[in-house]
Formats: structure tokens, C-alpha cells, sequence
């Protein structure tokens, strides 16, 4: 390909909005444009790399064994109301009619048409297990499309979906996905973890990540580093903390009493008052469970220098959501803010316990009474309580698998595959016949990557100040053949040379052949776009001499013209 007869738009103006290096350079390298609120046209070099992205993605997927379908973008609204998901998946999911009044939607996801597509074509598990792909675009109406291409509304997705006899065998199929998908990261050169997460929207269990690592990702992963555990905030666990009570400290016997704190509503008022620390109390966080007909007032205790994470915390109540409870409300329910435990709650108070301080002694917690509090509790004379894991795992944690230190690092979560179960096959009504002849709903696992998602993802590991340092896997071109002045003819037809002779040994390159363009300006566009390697032709071509230049060192290097396309070969293969 020559730059005169391609279409690639660069420019040195950062669009206002992009905070992101690939987001900066996507746009200014003439990769995409903006078309509307998260919405994005991919240019000629934008289509390269993501079909680049898409053709590993493609390859490592047909090597399980998977098959490749197409499944329509707009999806009958009726298949999600069969599944529960038309309102579970709120206004993210976006509905329309058609000119008959039929209900559709711009599909996030397929779990429903493949289902819909397996029933009533598979019916006995001797034609079982099948695993169904496709990539194809994908729609989320997010509230706040931002990043780019990391947080767009419209974007290309991997998602497959697999369907077996046996929980044993799903569980199989997960390894090979997540096999798979290891080499799909490695192919692309990049930097990954796989964490365990949380399964949001899509359900089921065994649900891992696939991240990314780079400063700028919006995830907080856990990681230990004396082990391969990770994990998304949203799912990490720790190992249990041992905290002496108060009792054991001061050598006081373990009594329930109440006393007296007037106008102390925090954990810290509260612990400097009875020389307590923080994590000898308990604290309540109140927040309103939005469900899909109804909202209550829901109580939240934890150990009082944890936080809750309201990921673990709404999946403890099965919400669609979790917001910020009024005084208003709290008050109407009976609950007194600042004075909140879990002894004497007004009758019909939804509440969970973190599940590190059951059967705790000892703690100091509110005594729902105005300017009260309990001492010397017994969490296990409670009744009835639910108890489960609530608490955002801090750094310095201890590790659960092997007792290393806990640390955040930032991930861009590229794939997701998750342990799905029967969730949609019985809510589908989507059944084969077993070994027994007795009908079964299909057990099922997803798997799923965000294919253009991954275009920025690269860069977000590999750039600089200059621009993107494309992987060899996924650069558009791999080598940016540079004529310094293509006026002189010497000088263009010595590049051209260089052209077919790496073309005629498959390496894909393409030659800034521009005769407006200054040097300066052909430079500038190489370091901005992020081609692995340049060959510079110019003054020192009298000399039988032309320059190599590394975008990921920039180092230069002289080379005879004779010589450089076997060089930049053995350098790239």
C-alpha cells in the first residue's frame, strides 16, 4: 500500500474528550472517527487492525473445535421477556418497535437466539457438547459513553455459547476457553491476568476475567504476588482477619451492656470514647435495594474499618441495584442513622452481615436507640441472619490461597467467560433427553471478547508520548517505508525496490511515497501511528546506505540499501 493512495486522516488536535492515550491516538492517527455519543467509524487503518484482532480471535476459536454461526443484531424483545432480562438488563438494554408495533432489541449479548436456535434442533445428549461463536456488533446504551473505544454504546464482540449433558463437562469446555483465550492475548502481545469476577447481568457461576494490565484501566484488580491469584475487586476474597475484642484487650468480662454516647455517630467518635479500635466495632451501612416492581431499606454490617463493596453487597439481596438511602427513608423504617446494630432492629428490616464477624464476641455496634450504643456483643445469639461475604479487600490483606500481601493494580477487562448453568435453558423451557430418556435443560457456559475493545487495549500497554507502538500481530502495517524527498527520483525508486522486495517476502509494508509532505511530517505521522519499523531513504542513499528505525526504542540503525529488506525479515519473523 502507498500513503498516496490511502486514506488516513492524521492530525496533531487532541479531541477535547479523550483523556485516554488510545482514545488520543486512535483519533488523531486516523484510525476512527466520531459519529455520535460512543458511536465510532473504524478508517481504512482502524479496519486493518481490528480484522487483524478479529483473524487471531477467529483462528484460536476454530481450534477448539467451536463452530461459527451469524446471529442477528436485532433480537425479538419477546426472547428476553422469556428469559427475565428485558428488565433485568435496565435501560443499557435498548428497545424499540417496528412499523408493525413488534418489540426488538439492539442485542448486548445473544444468550437468548442461541438458546432459541439450540431448542427443538438438539434433543439428546448424544448430540451434545456444541459450542456456538459468532463475532458481530454489539449495543449498550451506556449512561456515559466515554474512553473511546473502551467505553463505546455500539462494538464488535466475540460471544460464544456452549450447551452439555453434564455440569463436568461445561466445566471441561471453560478450561479450554480459558486456554484458548490465553493464547489469543499472547498471540496479540499482550500483558494479561485471568481473575475471578463477578457475574453481573449475564449469571451463573465459575465466571473468570480476562484483564488487560494498564494505569489507565478502569478495573481495580487484587492480585497477590507470590501467587497466580487475582481477582476484580468486585469478587476478591482475603484471608480471614484475626481481631482480639475489646473484652480480651482491657480484660473486662464479655457482658452485652449499653452505654451512654451522646452525639457520636461514627465509628471513630465512638472508638476514641471507649478507647476501642475501629476494628473492634461494627458498622452499619444502610442502603436502598431497587429490585424490578419494588425498593426496600436494606442494612449492611461490617467490621468498623471495612468497607462495604456494593457489588458483593447487592448480589447478598438479589437488587438490581443499590443507591444512597434518604434520612427521610431511614427514619420512616424505624432505623436511627448513626446508632444502627444488628440487636433489637425494628421487625421486617432486611439486613446481612459480613460473613468475617459471625459469631463474634465482643464488638461494640449502635443500640438503635438515639445516643446508644452496645458493648460486649455476641453475634451468635442472633436469629435468623444472613451472613455473606461484603467487604472490599484492602491492600496488605493477607492471601487466602498462599498468605502473600494483597495489592491493587488496574486492569482493562477484555474477555469474560462464565459458568452459566441452566439460567436461560430453564427460563427458555430449553430441554434434551438424557441418558434415561428424561427431559433436561440444557447446561450452558458463555464466552466472551471485546474484539474492538482490544484496538485500544494495545495501545493502552504499548505508546509513548509521540504515539502508538503497535504489537507485530496486530500493526496495520509492519513496515513504514520513509522517502525523505519523493521528488527525487532516485531516491523514490530506490524505495519502491525496497517495497516489492519485502512485499515479494510477505511482510506487510507500505511507503510514505507523499511528494507534498516534508520529512519532519512523514516522521511524525510513523512515530504517531505506530508502525514497528521504518526504513528511512534519504541523503546517505548515495552512500548505498538507508536508516532502520525501531518505534518501540527508536533507535536507528544504518543499513546497505542492498540488504535491508533480508535484515527487517529476519527481524520480524
Amino acid at each position: 500500500m502507498k500513503f498516496s493512495q490511502m486514506f488516513m486522516p492524521t492530525t496533531k488536535e487532541t479531541p477535547n474528550d479523550a483523556t485516554l492515550a488510545s482514545h488520543q491516538y486512535l483519533i488523531r492517527g486516523g484510525f476512527i472517527t466520531q459519529t455520535g455519543s460512543g458511536l465510532y467509524n473504524f478508517l481504512p487503518l482502524g479496519k486493518i487492525v481490528l480484522d487483524k484482532i478479529r483473524a487471531v480471535v477467529k483462528e484460536e476459536m476454530d481450534n477448539t473445535g467451536a463452530n461459527e454461526l451469524l446471529m442477528s443484531f436485532v433480537t425479538p424483545l419477546e426472547l428476553w421477556e422469556q428469559s427475565g432480562r428485558a428488565t433485568a438488563m435496565g435501560p443499557e438494554l435498548l428497545k424499540f418497535k417496528d412499523r408493525k408495533g413488534a418489540g426488538f432489541v439492539l442485542s448486548p449479548t445473544n444468550e437468548e437466539t442461541v438458546v432459541d436456535i439450540v431448542k427443538n434442533r438438539i434433543t439428546s445428549y448424544k448430540d451434545l457438547p456444541i459450542n456456538l461463536y459468532h463475532i458481530n456488533t454489539k449495543f449498550r446504551d451506556e449512561a456515559r459513553p466515554r474512553f473511546g473505544l473502551m467505553r463505546g454504546r455500539e462494538f464488535l464482540m466475540k460471544d460464544a455459547y456452549s450447551f452439555h449433558d453434564t455440569h463436568e463437562d461445561l466445566v471441561r469446555e471453560f478450561h479450554v476457553m480459558e486456554d484458548a483465550y490465553k493464547k489469543i492475548y499472547e498471540r496479540l502481545g499482550l500483558e494479561y491476568r485471568v481473575v475471578a469476577a463477578d457475574s453481573g447481568a449475564i449469571g451463573g457461576s465459575g465466571s473468570k476475567e480476562f484483564m488487560i494490565l494498564a494505569d489507565s484501566g478502569e478495573d481495580t484488580i487484587v492480585v497477590c504476588p507470590d501467587c497466580e491469584y487475582g481477582a476484580n475487586i468486585e469478587a476478591a476474597t482475603r484471608a480471614k482477619r484475626v481481631v482480639p475484642n475489646w473484652q480480651e484487650t482491657t480484660n473486662s468480662p464479655i457482658v452485652q451492656e449499653k452505654v451512654l454516647t451522646e452525639g457520636m455517630k461514627t465509628i471513630e467518635d465512638v472508638s476514641n470514647f471507649l478507647s476501642t479500635s475501629k476494628s473492634q466495632s461494627i458498622k452499619a451501612v444502610m442502603k436502598k435495594a431497587i429490585y424490578e416492581e419494588s425498593s426496600e431499606i436494606v442494612v449492611f454490617f461490617v467490621r468498623g474499618n471495612d468497607e462495604l463493596e456494593e457489588t458483593k453487597a447487592c448480589n447478598a439481596v438479589d437488587a438490581l441495584e443499590l443507591v444512597d438511602a434518604s434520612e427521610e427513608e431511614i427514619k420512616e423504617v424505624g432505623l436511627v442513622a448513626g446508632y444502627c446494630g444488628p440487636f433489637g432492629l425494628p421487625e421486617n428490616i432486611n439486613f446481612v452481615v459480613d460473613e468475617e464477624i459471625k459469631d463474634e464476641v465482643g464488638l461494640v455496634c449502635g443500640a438503635n436507640e438515639e445516643d446508644y450504643h452496645f458493648t460486649g456483643t455476641d453475634l451468635s445469639t442472633l436469629k435468623d441472619v444472613k451472613y455473606f461475604d461484603l467487604v472490599a479487600v484492602q491492600e496488605g490483606d493477607k492471601c487466602s490461597s498462599c498468605g502473600g500481601e494483597l495489592q491493587y493494580t488496574k486492569g482493562i477487562e477484555a474477555g469474560h467467560i462464565f459458568q452459566l448453568g441452566t439460567k436461560y435453558s430453564e427460563a427458555m423451557d430449553a430441554t434434551f433427553l438424557d441418558k434415561n430418556g428424561k427431559k433436561q435443560p440444557f447446561i450452558m457456559g458463555c464466552y466472551g471478547i471485546g474484539v474492538s475493545r482490544l484496538v485500544a487495549a494495545v495501545i493502552e500497554q504499548n505508546h509513548d508520548e509521540k504515539g502508538a507502538i503497535w504489537t507485530k500481530e496486530t500493526a496495520p502495517f509492519l513496515v513504514d517505508i520513509i522517502v525523505s524527498n519523493a521528488k527525487k527520483e532516485d531516491e523514490l525508486e530506490a524505495g519502491l525496490k525496497i517495497y516489492e522486495d519485502l512485499k515479494s517476502l510477505g511482510v506487510e509494508t507500505i511507503i510514505d511515497d507523499r511528494k507534498k509532505e516534508r520529512f519532519g511530517f512523514k516522521m511524525s505521522d510513523f512515530e504517531l501511528i505506530g508502525f514497528p519499523y521504518a526504513v528511512v531513504v534519504g541523503k546517505k542513499l548515495q552512500d548505498g546506505l538507508v536508516e532502520i528505525i525501531d518505534r518501540k526504542t527508536l533507535e536507528k540503525e544504518e543499513v546497505e540499501v542492498s540488504r535491508v529488506s533480508q535484515i527487517l525479515f529476519e527481524k520480524i519473523k
